[in-house]
């Protein structure tokens, strides 16, 4: 039963398994912030984008 307990604490397979998780859990906040951060700035260019060509070809 010791052998078994010194093994245990001595793996670190599932720690490497965790930190990769955190990591990748911190990539995909990073991305979803940016993404929330410049989804209105994009939405308010292509409105006006869209906003100049209509009246581009009503007008013209």
């Amino acid at each position: 039963m010791r052998r078994l307990f010194s093994r245990f604490l001595s793996d670190e397979s599932g720690a490497t398994a965790i930190e990769y998780g955190l990591i990748a859990s911190l990539i995909f906040l990073v991305a979803l912030g940016a993404i929330t951060a410049f989804g209105g700035a994009s939405t308010n260019m292509f409105n006006t984008a869209l906003d100049t060509i209509s009246a581009a070809i009503s007008g013209g």
